[in-house]
């Protein structure tokens, strides 16, 4: 009965509480960002802050993004549409609520771990055991606070979102675990080849497997409600979901291709990263269709623009991945900041710009109350956006400059002076996205808590 009281003094809080959790940690994690970016145009910039480091901030930076900023903002959603798509209540507030408070824990202890040196010093799994069984646990309450929602439904139909979200939250407490060789306190690692092979299936199913489940269900949530067109089909977007799972999986090992890997694995993930353009296209298809004609709206609509322009970029990284596959083109692309402006455009190209969609499709309904300010909202909107685009154009142009040279015979240390200018012109497209980080987080908080806009 106490889950009832609150849950009818204040609207979802537990999507509240994980909108101001992302929107905060963005703010944050852009901060840390920009300070990193300043280090590769002045390295010797407060270098004697040993907890201020290149060497810490990157990891600080890129774990506040996926664990701070991305996916809460996705679960945000989800932990609005998931009640309204089964026709029932969340089953616990109160344990969502808790959920998100040791969300923010679990980042901020990883943050400050990081940043005092502890590290386990493997990509996207550098947070240090007990960080690690956070983590497990925050997703696992997720899952049971989802789940017995589910089995609580008055709907008998799940719609695909549903399907997406179970499959993010409960894959990703076990690739985590796996990744992160949990069973191993010590190190978190296991030993030469197995290792990389390990820590890249890891590596790569957290944004497969995460983000991109959590993403997809979004944008099949609010796509046909801003348009107001049903879904173009059904059965596609169980095609697009199936084939997801079994295709992107196995593909983690095309970041190993320079390395004595056994051949076969090899040839699997490049096969199937060639044949993420069928779970790609079978979604894009599918939006994109259910969207025609209807481009209109989606302009009129803060959300919606953030979420088709997310799909968008979903094309855009998803082709670029299957082709840096290939082990041709990684002679060049590889190991350089190609591969940094890949990664930008993934996360916050098409997961980041779908979350803050997202976020800004249920804050009006959490609140009673339209948007603190459309301006605001669409001003960031275009920093971002900017910002991302930025990104790609200057860490593409890097990446072939470097990739080139080194094929080439060069040094790293000549080829330096030549991309110098280009580091200052990242730091610039950086701070367009710091900007509207912040901007975001203001007009959230104002939505939310100070906003002189009538009732709904």
């Amino acid at each position: 009965m106490a889950d009832h009281a609150a849950h009818a003094l204040e609207p979802n809080p537990t999507a509240r509480a994980f909108c101001l959790t992302s929107a905060f940690w963005f703010a944050v994690a852009t901060t840390a960002g920009l300070w990193a970016a300043g280090y590769l145009i002045a390295p010797d910039f407060m270098a004697n802050i040993a907890y201020l480091q290149f060497g810490r901030l990157r990891p600080i930076h890129v774990n506040l993004v996926l664990f701070g900023f991305v996916t809460p903002g996705l679960l945000a959603a989800a932990f609005y549409y998931v009640p309204r798509l089964t026709r029932t209540e969340l089953f616990s507030q109160r344990l969502g609520v808790l959920t998100a408070w040791l969300w923010n824990l679990t980042v901020t202890v990883g943050i400050v771990s990081l940043s005092l040196g502890f590290s386990q010093g493997r990509e996207y799994a550098e947070l240090v055991w007990p960080v690690d069984m956070l983590v497990v646990l925050v997703f696992a309450l997720v899952g049971v606070n989802l789940i017995m929602t589910v089995h609580r439904r008055r709907e008998p139909v799940l719609y695909v979102s549903i399907w997406y979200v179970f499959a993010a939250v409960v894959l990703t407490a076990l690739t985590y675990a796996l990744g992160n060789v949990i069973w191993r306190p010590d190190t978190g690692a296991l030993l030469g080849i197995p290792d990389a092979i390990l820590l890249w299936f890891y590596g790569h199913n957290i944004f497969g497997l995460l983000l991109t489940p959590l993403s997809l269900g979004v944008a099949y949530y609010v796509i046909p409600i801003v348009t107001r067109n049903p879904l173009y089909s059904h059965t596609l977007s169980l095609l697009g979901f199936w084939s997801l799972l079994v295709v992107y999986t196995h593909i983690g090992t095309h970041h190993l291709l320079q390395v004595p890997v056994p051949t076969w694995l090899k040839v699997v993930a490049i096969v199937d990263s060639i044949a993420m353009v069928i779970p790609v296209m079978a979604f894009l298809i599918n939006i994109w269709y259910t969207a025609r004609g209807k481009l209109g709206e989606i302009h009129a609509d803060i959300a919606g623009k953030f979420i088709f322009t997310g799909t968008i970029w979903y094309f855009f990284v998803s082709i670029q991945g299957s082709v840096m596959a290939l082990p041709q083109v990684q002679r060049i692309t590889h190991f350089n900041n190609w591969t940094v402006g890949h990664a930008h455009i993934g996360v916050l190209g098409f997961a980041g710009m779908i979350a803050l969609g997202g976020m800004y499709f249920i804050l009006p309904k959490l609140s009673g109350k339209p948007l603190y300010s459309r301006f605001l909202a669409d001003l960031q909107y275009w920093l971002v956006l900017i910002g991302i685009t930025g990104f790609l154009v200057i860490l593409t142009t890097v990446g072939l400059i470097q990739g080139n040279a080194w094929f080439n015979g060069e040094t790293v240390y000549r080829v330096l002076p030549e991309i110098h200018l280009y580091y200052v012109l990242r730091l610039s497209a950086g701070l367009a996205i710091l900007s509207g980080a912040y901007i975001g987080l203001y007009n959230m908080v104002r939505t939310l808590f100070f906003n002189p806009g009538v009732q709904a």
